[in-house]
């Protein structure tokens, strides 16, 4: 069986750490690159205590996958993961996106780009497999519902607002339909920022405070009824690893952008 060659963008930091050694135990996966600016020319098995480790660690995207390279996993940041991708696609590597703080422009992009190169994207706002349930069910109410919103909550340390979460909501319900506005914008009696972040037509509301790690409810209005659907998230980055390693397995038969992991698990 000829393994997948994996190479990971962001691999010291908190997922990519605890994505690395799911890597190397896996059966059909091997782990030939890694990328963390900050480690550059370390061996990432001494930097993440793992002794039979060996692999070194890149300052960029198109340093490391000069090795040849099926796979890219991007958990790095806002302001890097963009041009990561876009470099993944140009050298005909298939790419996962777990990095947050891309738009439904930029996806636009990254998808019309990945068509021209005949490779496969996968993106996720989050990898967690409740979050996928919240976001499928989120779309079934949408359909039955007629107004909702969006709060989004995470840590003090989390600089993208909204979440790539609560953007991937917005994105799936204007699929569906545009909420019925309760009060429209234009007519709001005061400053409109305080409605939160128009996005595709649903409102969110980012929260970002210390004790929170990252949740996002979507709360759906109807005449005298009101339906919430939370999804709230612990300190553990092993909730992402198997999502993450599933659209990993699929990435490969995929051409252009693919966005949501409920649709590879429902």
């Amino acid at each position: 069986m000829n393994k997948i060659r994996i190479c990971i963008a962001g691999a010291t930091g908190w997922i990519g750490s605890a994505l690395v050694p799911a890597v190397v135990k896996s059966v059909d996966m091997e782990l030939v690159g890694s990328v963390a600016r900050q480690s550059a020319g370390k061996n990432l098995g001494d930097l993440l205590k793992l002794n039979d480790l060996s692999i070194l660690v890149s300052g960029s995207v198109k340093e490391a996958l000069r090795t040849k390279t099926d796979v890219l996993i991007d958990y790095t940041s806002p302001n890097a993961v963009k041009s990561n991708v876009l470099t993944a696609i140009e050298m005909g590597v298939h790419t996962v996106i777990g990095t947050s703080g891309l738009t439904d422009d930029d996806y636009a992009e990254i998808d019309d780009a990945a068509r021209r190169s005949g490779v496969g994207v996968f993106a996720a706002g989050n990898f967690a497999i409740s979050a996928a349930l919240m976001l499928h069910f989120a779309t079934v109410a949408a359909k039955l519902m007629p107004s909702w919103e969006v709060v989004d909550y995470a840590s003090e340390s989390k600089i993208d607002s909204p979440s790539g979460t609560a953007y991937e909501i917005a994105s799936r319900l204007s699929k569906v339909r545009k909420p019925e506005a309760v009060v429209p914008d234009s007519k709001v009696n005061g400053p409109v920022e305080s409605r939160g972040f128009n996005a595709n037509g649903t409102h969110i509301h980012s929260v970002r405070l210390p004790g929170y790690v990252i949740g996002s409810d979507v709360i759906f209005g109807g005449k005298d009824e009101r339906l919430t659907l939370k999804f709230e998230a612990g300190t553990l980055p092993d909730t992402y690893i198997e999502g993450t390693l599933l659209a990993t397995r699929k990435v490969k038969d995929m051409v252009g952008l693919t966005r949501g992991l409920d649709k590879l698990i429902l």
